[in-house]
């Protein structure tokens, strides 16, 4: 017999494999939703934050470049890897005028736990109903799918990503943006 802490923990592995998985199936983008097109309004909205300061809203951002991202779940690897990396490229961002905003369903206490004990310095939105997620066509269910859209100052968008890969996704955004800002 197991105990209930492993069958807890080999409960959340196979989730967390379950959700790796869409993230790179193709399949997982039907069952997201639609994808706002691109170089049309990003869909707006305002979600509570874990800064302290109430709810932010995209349209807070006009003026700058937004690099709005999905992601599934606070504190697990591949959420955490995604987020340090944005976090040591930030002073690039800055030096774009971009701003850098996570969402997912997590609560904004679980997102103020992530940012100290990752140390972020970006805003990560509270999106628990899943309502702009799902405008985003980044919804499966009960969490946030894994995409990135960069939205421009005047608030279109003008790139997206899915099936994104953590580990280097930063750099990928980054080389898109500089792309986007010289054309």
């Amino acid at each position: 017999m197991i105990s209930r802490r492993t069958f807890v923990s080999t409960l959340l592995a196979s989730c967390l494999a379950i959700i790796a998985w869409f993230n790179f199936a193709p399949a997982a983008l039907a069952l997201g939703g639609k994808l706002p097109p691109l170089n049309e309004a990003a869909p707006e909205f305002t979600l509570p934050t874990n800064t302290g300061e109430g709810k932010v809203s995209l349209s807070d951002y006009r003026g700058k470049w937004v690099v709005l991202y999905f992601y599934p779940k606070d504190f697990t690897s591949g959420c955490t890897l995604e987020a340090r990396r944005f976090q040591q490229d930030l002073p690039k961002y800055i030096g774009k005028n971009a701003q850098i905003l996570g969402v997912s369903a997590d609560s904004v206490d679980s997102h103020a736990e992530f940012c100290d004990s990752e140390g972020l310095k970006f805003p990560l939105l509270a999106d628990t109903d899943g309502k702009v997620s799902k405008t985003y066509g980044s919804w499966l269910g009960f969490f946030s799918m894994r995409h990135t859209f960069i939205v421009d100052p005047q608030g279109i968008i003008r790139e997206e990503f899915t099936g994104v890969n953590p580990s280097v996704h930063s750099r990928e955004v980054l080389a898109r943006l500089s792309e986007l800002q010289q054309a």
